[in-house]
């Protein structure tokens, strides 16, 4: 009953409070201001980099930062085009390396902060791999996965009110229901968006990558490589928040035609 009581929520809300995706034209919930989400951001990306080691292998760093920079104009190009430039207000771009070789992950929090690991590099293999990983992640923080994800939460666990006024009346809980939302904390690497949002940023990355002059045809064969990680092994997909290998490939294979229309060579 109470999950009933805790949908229908969302449903009433959402016909007030809508927001629409970047590229895809789909509509979200959206309760929390980007001001907000951005600002907090901001506050746990210096966090995580002042409790990580980064790398100083200097080939690779100016690598990410290198391609968050094509990446970055990539976007500011797109959303100009589209006259949505206001919807990258407050956004003030960083791209680090973190040296860790067992955490194969990358992450872009609400206003452009992204965070790559060394252990991704090696599935990466170069730059037009960066450039894939990099789309994607900042496809989620584009299409304001979480800011989605943070409205959600809030109404879940009945904080109805303004992001200022859910962490004045619970902060604890708001503050794990933010790390959930971006993706990012002491458990990184579980810490997931669910399968459509994946499948979002995959589709919103390749346009991105394209875009910044990087081959999206190449992007199948970087997932083929993800998906020999641990020997292939991974949950049935209704029972993962990742869409399966499979669809994956085959949905990117899908929307190749439309990023390259995008695409000119650099």
């Amino acid at each position: 009953m109470l999950k009933k009581f805790v949908y229908l929520q969302i449903i009433l809300l959402g016909f007030y409070s809508c927001a629409t995706v970047p590229v895809t034209g789909r509509k979200q919930l959206n309760l929390v201001s980007n001001s907000e989400i951005i600002t907090m951001s901001a506050d746990e990306y210096k966090k995580v980099l002042a409790e990580s080691k980064l790398s100083t292998d200097q080939e690779k760093v100016q690598m990410i930062k290198r391609v968050g920079s094509r990446i970055q104009k990539a976007v500011e190009q797109y959303m100009a085009s589209k006259g949505a430039s206001d919807q990258l207000a407050g956004f003030n771009w960083e791209f680090n390396l973190i040296q860790d070789d067992k955490t194969v992950n990358a992450w872009c929090m609400p206003g452009g902060k992204v965070a790559f690991y060394t252990a991704i590099l090696p599935v990466c293999k170069d730059e037009t791999g960066v450039a894939i990983v990099m789309g994607h992640e900042v496809a989620h923080a584009i299409a304001n996965h979480g800011r989605e994800r943070m409205s959600e939460g809030m109404i879940a666990n009945g904080l109805l009110g303004t992001l200022s006024g859910a962490l004045g009346a619970n902060p604890t809980l708001t503050q794990q229901i933010f790390m959930q939302a971006v993706g990012v904390g002491a458990n990184v690497a579980t810490l997931k968006f669910s399968r459509g949002n994946e499948s979002e940023a995959d589709h919103i990355g390749l346009i991105f990558m394209a875009m910044a002059g990087y081959d999206p045809n190449q992007a199948p064969s970087f997932w083929e490589r993800m998906s020999t990680l641990g020997g292939g092994s991974q949950p049935p997909e209704f029972l993962s928040t990742h869409p399966s290998h499979e669809t994956r490939i085959k949905d990117i294979q899908g929307w190749i035609p439309e990023a390259m229309q995008y695409y000119k060579k650099n």
